[in-house]
């Protein structure tokens, strides 16, 4: 495959910016897209090693487009996640001023972290989506719109200049981003990993999601996402998203996941890698009775007793 990575694009995204902190992104050739579901088909299809898409921000949970286009197609792992703290800009052509904006734009999910004081500085402003934040100053610059919310890192590339800056509705908003690639054998756990799947009830009863986290909760594992999906199949009919503390080759992992393995109609896993917000030094200590090795102790009591070793 091509040595490139897919982001979601165009040039200037908060994508870009957290791309470029991952050390190999500087030997590879970084390719904008205009959409998260093209990023991750450019992967599908061959044209690129991997793509580096946002799936998760601090306001507003989990990212549909890149949730939806991980649940349905050929299946992707997650190989690496990187944490961004966003504060966004008020973009505009030179020489406008706040009372010239009538129509503003930027990717959905940077509405909800900007409601509030677009109702309290731009109350009559028609909100405008775009397909990407940076794609919104594009927009601004071509005439389309009169303001983007973008990164002021942005304006440059787009002729444009910051009318507002430090623009947030939430303190410490942070966006979470993925880079996506290939099924391969997930990367070595560190201490510190999030394992993330989406599962399909095989019956729709009551209870049934109970079951399911019922698997992680009797091993010790916390959830850190859980965010429900339609499956397309009809109203009432979702799987589920789930991020989950630890890696695959934990045997608390493993056993969880063989558990939901039985009780699914489908398991699809996206992969286990290292998280971003703690370093293998902070990670909480696993809960007494569920650590590899009260496992194997346990696997060893089973197998002793079948063998009349009491």
């Amino acid at each position: 495959m091509p040595a490139s990575y897919a982001y979601l694009g165009p040039e200037g995204t908060f994508t870009e910016v957290a791309l470029r902190t991952l050390p190999e992104a500087a030997t590879r050739e970084l390719t904008p897209y205009v959409s998260v579901q093209s990023a991750l088909d450019a992967v599908r299809a061959g044209e690129a090693e991997a793509a580096f898409v946002p799936i998760e921000n601090s306001v507003e949970g989990g990212i549909t487009a890149t949730l939806d286009g991980l649940v349905a197609g050929e299946p992707l792992t997650i190989y690496r996640e990187v944490l961004l703290s966003i504060t966004f800009a008020l973009l505009v052509r030179p020489g406008t001023r706040l009372a010239d904006i009538k129509t503003v734009s930027a990717h959905p999910a940077a509405q909800p972290q900007v409601r509030n004081w677009l109702k309290a500085n731009l109350p009559d402003a028609v909100w405008e989506s775009a397909a990407s934040n940076a794609d919104a100053a594009r927009l601004v610059q071509e005439g389309h719109y009169d303001a983007a919310f973008a990164g002021e890192f942005a304006a440059a590339r787009y002729g444009l200049e910051a009318l507002e800056t430090g623009i947030h509705d939430a303190e410490n908003a942070q966006t979470r981003f993925v880079l996506v690639g290939r099924p391969a054998r997930p990367a070595a756990k560190t201490g510190a990993d999030k394992t993330s799947v989406v599962l399909w009830q095989r019956t729709d009863h009551p209870g049934g999601l109970r079951d399911l986290l019922g698997e992680f909760a009797s091993r010790g594992i916390n959830l850190m996402l859980l965010q429900s999906r339609p499956t397309g199949e009809g109203i009432g009919n979702y799987c589920f998203c789930v991020d989950a503390e630890g890696h695959i080759s934990d045997r608390r992992m493993a056993e969880a996941l063989m558990g939901l393995k039985r009780l699914c109609l489908e398991v699809r896993f996206l992969g286990s890698y290292p998280r971003a917000d703690i370093t293998p030094d902070e990670a909480r200590a696993v809960r007494p009775g569920t650590s590899d090795e009260e496992f194997m102790r346990a696997a060893d009591w089973v197998a002793r007793c079948q063998d009349g070793r009491f």
